[in-house]
């Protein structure tokens, strides 16, 4: 008789126990997707703060994204010096036409850059742009440019590719030079891995 009254006892801890469960589960839950849904922005910030990987909201908001280019004034009164740095990470050659530019805020610029791959086998790349100083970076608008997508190169093949842009006339008036920089390295999956040690 006594095992027949502990039993609903036992069930009792049992049904508190799982609901104490279910409770921790339903709070990591809550704790994953708050996490994941706070990364995108989280991201945008840091890398905002450190200066890198700058393909953000400023470059996808710029004039002529959605088609329709806004009117921008020239000011003729000001000139920027924009200075351009090439990065290779691998066994290629990358580099700007020219190495810097007189510009005025508002005016629209073209400057282009040549890649060359120089394995022996095809390869995909991307290349990642910064800035400095790191004030320019909301004010440096670019129309196209070939980091926003990647690219697939043959054995030896050369590529030119444009980098047009804009300087924006609401630029801080103590920026004279903006360093654009790019880092040009090879990206996986679209083509075989390079054999043993060869990168």
């Amino acid at each position: 008789m006594s095992n027949v009254s502990r039993l609903p006892a036992a069930l009792e801890r049992l049904r508190l126990a799982n609901l104490h469960m279910v409770g921790k589960l339903a709070v990591v839950t809550a704790v994953m997707f708050a996490f994941g849904y706070g990364m995108v922005p989280m991201y945008k910030h840091i890398c905002e703060a450190l200066g890198i990987n700058v393909l953000s909201l400023t470059e996808q908001q710029v004039p002529g994204a959605a088609g329709k280019a806004r009117n921008t004034q020239v000011d003729p009164s000001r000139t920027i010096t924009v200075e351009f740095d090439a990065n290779a990470r691998g066994p290629w050659d990358f580099k700007p036409d020219v190495r810097s530019v007189q510009v005025h805020p508002g005016e629209v610029i073209t400057v282009v850059y040549e890649f060359r791959n120089r394995q022996s086998r095809t390869m995909a790349a991307q290349a990642i742009p910064s800035y400095a100083p790191k004030q320019a970076t909301a004010h440096f608008n670019k129309l196209e440019c070939f980091c926003f997508s990647e690219h697939t190169l043959a054995p030896g093949e050369t590529k030119r590719w444009p980098v047009v842009f804009v300087i924006d006339p609401k630029l801080p008036k103590d920026v004279g030079t903006i360093t654009l920089s790019y880092t040009f390295f090879e990206v996986g999956g679209k083509v075989p891995v390079a054999p043993g040690g060869s990168v």
